[in-house]
C-alpha cells in the first residue's frame, strides 16, 4: 500500500514482568522506536504493560501505584512526534485505583480510559484491587474517531463497544492481558468477530505474551475489520510488533458524543508497507508444548535461576519435563538426578540413562538404598509387629526429594517436580517427596496429554526412548508396582477428573454419562480427600479450563458430598 493516508496500526505483544517497572518502561520505549520507523500512526501496548499483570497484592502498596505512575510520566516525555501511545498502567487517584490506559500523544497524556468490567472468576481477583470506571471516552485522530477499551470489557455485548461505537468510533482498541488456556484464542477470536458485527467497527485486539506464576499469556494479538473479518493475527508464545494498515473510514461524533482530540492529522504518507508471513496455525499439542516452555522459561529466568534440576526415573513425566526444560533453558542449564532403590529395574536406568544423552544432559547416579535401609533400621523398634505398607514406599520418594533440595541449596539450582494433574488430583503423590521442588511444570498436563504431548516433541527429534511410551506407568516404590494397582486406567481416569474437576459435574452427572458408579465414587473420593496436599505443592503451569490453585479454591475442611 504505497503514499495513501491509511490509518496504519502496530500491536506491540510484549512479555512484561510483575513490578519491573523500568526495565517494562525501557522495552515500550523500544518497541515506541520501532513503530516511529514504520510511520506507525498508532501503536497499543497490552493491559497493564507497565506494571506487569496481574501485579497482585504489590496494588495495595501507595509506593507502588505512586512510583507506577512516575514511570509513566516518564515514558510520557519520551514519546515524542506524530506517533499515538496507547499504555496499560495503574492509575491512582484519591485513594481509587483503576486497571487503566494513557493515550498519549507527543509528550502528553491526552487522555486516560478506565476498565470498567471487572472480572471477578476464575483466576481473576480484580474487585479485590481496582475501582470500575464510568466514562467510555473516544479519541479523534486527523478524521478518524476511535475507542480504547480494556480486556473484559469488549465481551460484553451492551458494553463499552457498543457505547463508543455510538458515539461515532469506528475502531476499537481493546488492551488485553487474557490468560491462555487450551481453545482460549477460539472463544476471544468469536468475541471479537461478534462485536465487529454488531457494531461494525474495526476491533484491534491487543494481547500479553509470557509467564506469570502459574499464568500463561500467549498473545496472538488480531486485527479483525467492520465486517467481522481477520485481518491479521501476531504470533503464539513469543513478542512481536504486528503492524497493519487499515482502510477505516472517516467518521465525525454524534451530536450528544464528546471527542478528546489528539492530533487534526496524521502522521502524513506512508512508507511501503512490508507484507509479514502469516503466523503458523499450531495444532493442539504443538500450542500447549510451546505455552509449556515459554512458561517454564519465564518462571526460571524472571525469579533469577540459572539453572534447573529434575528427577529422571525413566517414565514417561520425567522424560517429559527434562524435555521441555532444555527446549526452554538450554541443555547446559539442565541437570538430572536418577536415583535407583532396590526396586528400580535395569530398564528404568536404560531408559533415563538414554534420554539424558538424547538431549544432551549431565546425568548424575546416587543410590539411595544405603540411606534406605538406615531409614528402615531407625524405624525397626517403633514399628514392630505392623507390616510394610505405603509409609516404607514413601521414605523412599522423600529421601529423593531431600537429595533433589540439598543439590538445589548447594548449587542454587531450582528443583522442578515431574507430577501431572491426574496425580495431583487424585494425591497419588507423596508430600515432601516427589512433591517437594520449585515448579511444578506439568502440573495441569493430564497423564493422557503427557502422552501426547511426549509423542510431539518426538516428531521434532526422538529423544524420548519408544520403551518409555509402552511400559506400564509405576512408582517403583515396591515389587511389582503399577499405577493401575490403585488408579483407573488413565484414559478413564482423566475422564471423571475433566467432568469433576473442570467442569464441576455432580456424581449423578457423571454416572449417567456412562462410567462405572464404583469408579466415580472412588475418584471423587480421592479428589475431595486430597486437596491439603495440593495446597502444598509448588505452582505449575495452567494450561486447561481450570487449574488446581488460582482457580480451585476447595476448602480443606470440607464435609460436602457432590
Amino acid at each position: 500500500m504505497k503514499n495513501k493516508n491509511l490509518l496504519r496500526l502496530a500491536i506491540a505483544q510484549i512479555n512484561s514482568t510483575v513490578g519491573d517497572l523500568q526495565g517494562n518502561a525501557v522495552k515500550i520505549i523500544q518497541y515506541i522506536e520501532k513503530a516511529k520507523n514504520s510511520d506507525v500512526d498508532i501503536i497499543c501496548f497490552p493491559e497493564l504493560a507497565l506494571c506487569g499483570y496481574p501485579p497482585e497484592d504489590l496494588l495495595l502498596k501507595p509506593k507502588f501505584i505512586s512510583d507506577n505512575i512516575q514511570a509513566l510520566k516518564n515514558l510520557t516525555k519520551s514519546i515524542n512526534g506524530n506517533l499515538t501511545a496507547v499504555v496499560g498502567f495503574a492509575d491512582g487517584r484519591f485513594k481509587e485505583t483503576y486497571n487503566a490506559a494513557a493515550i498519549i500523544y507527543n509528550g502528553q497524556i491526552k487522555g486516560l480510559y478506565r476498565k470498567i468490567f471487572l472480572p471477578n472468576y476464575g483466576v481473576f481477583d480484580e474487585k479485590r484491587y481496582f475501582s470500575p470506571g464510568d466514562e467510555s471516552l473516544v479519541f479523534g485522530l486527523g478524521d478518524f474517531i476511535f475507542g480504547v477499551n480494556i480486556c473484559e470489557d469488549i465481551w460484553y455485548p451492551d458494553g463499552p463497544t457498543k457505547s463508543q461505537a455510538a458515539a461515532g468510533a469506528k475502531l476499537i482498541l481493546n488492551i488485553n492481558a487474557s490468560p491462555y488456556h487450551m481453545d482460549k484464542l477460539k472463544e476471544r477470536q468469536s468475541v471479537v468477530v461478534s462485536q465487529a458485527k454488531a457494531n461494525s467497527v474495526f476491533v484491534v485486539y491487543a494481547n500479553l505474551i509470557g509467564g506469570q506464576d502459574e499464568l500463561l499469556f500467549d498473545g496472538q494479538s488480531m486485527i479483525v475489520n467492520n465486517q467481522g473479518k481477520l485481518l491479521a493475527k501476531a504470533k503464539a508464545f513469543a513478542e512481536d510488533l504486528l503492524i497493519q494498515d487499515l482502510d477505516i473510514p472517516a467518521s465525525r461524533a454524534n451530536s450528544s458524543g464528546k471527542v478528546v482530540k489528539i492530533a487534526n492529522i496524521l502522521s502524513g504518507p506512508k512508507k511501503n508497507l512490508v507484507i509479514r508471513e502469516e503466523p503458523e496455525i499450531l495444532e493442539p499439542e504443538a500450542e500447549i508444548y510451546q505455552g509449556l516452555v515459554l512458561g517454564l522459561k519465564d518462571y526460571v529466568f524472571k525469579n533469577g535461576f540459572k539453572k534447573v534440576i529434575l528427577g529422571l526415573s525413566g517414565g514417561i513425566d520425567s522424560s517429559l519435563v527434562a524435555a521441555l526444560a532444555v527446549d526452554a533453558l538450554g541443555n547446559e542449564n539442565v541437570a538430572g538426578l536418577f536415583m535407583p532403590s532396590r526396586y528400580t529395574c535395569s530398564q528404568s536406568q536404560e531408559d533415563a540413562m538414554s534420554l539424558a544423552k538424547n538431549l544432551g544432559i549431565k546425568l548424575t547416579s546416587i543410590s539411595i538404598e544405603q540411606i534406605f535401609r538406615f531409614y528402615l533400621l531407625v524405624l525397626e523398634p517403633h514399628f514392630a509387629g505392623l507390616g510394610r505398607d505405603t509409609t516404607e514406599e514413601n521414605l523412599q520418594a522423600r529421601i529423593r526429594g531431600n537429595i533433589l533440595m540439598a543439590f538445589s541449596n548447594k548449587f542454587g539450582w531450582l528443583v522442578l517436580t515431574t507430577g501431572n494433574k491426574s496425580e495431583m488430583s487424585t494425591g497419588y503423590a507423596t508430600l515432601y517427596g516427589d512433591m517437594a521442588g520449585g515448579f511444578a511444570v506439568i502440573k495441569d498436563v493430564p497423564k493422557t496429554l503427557v502422552y501426547k504431548l511426549s509423542r510431539y516433541r518426538n516428531s521434532i527429534s526422538q529423544v524420548i526412548p519408544e520403551r518409555v511410551f509402552t511400559k506400564p506407568p509405576t512408582a517403583e516404590l515396591k515389587p511389582n508396582q503399577l499405577d493401575q494397582d490403585i488408579l483407573p486406567p488413565y484414559g478413564i481416569l482423566d475422564n471423571i477428573l475433566k467432568a469433576y474437576v473442570e467442569k464441576d459435574n455432580d456424581l449423578a452427572k457423571i454416572i449417567a454419562s456412562g462410567f462405572d458408579k464404583e469408579t466415580v465414587c472412588k475418584v471423587t473420593d480421592m479428589v475431595d480427600k486430597n486437596e491439603y496436599k495440593r495446597r502444598q505443592s509448588p505452582p505449575g503451569i495452567k494450561i486447561t479450563p481450570k487449574a488446581f490453585g488460582r482457580d480451585w479454591r476447595m476448602p480443606i475442611t470440607n464435609k460436602y458430598k457432590r
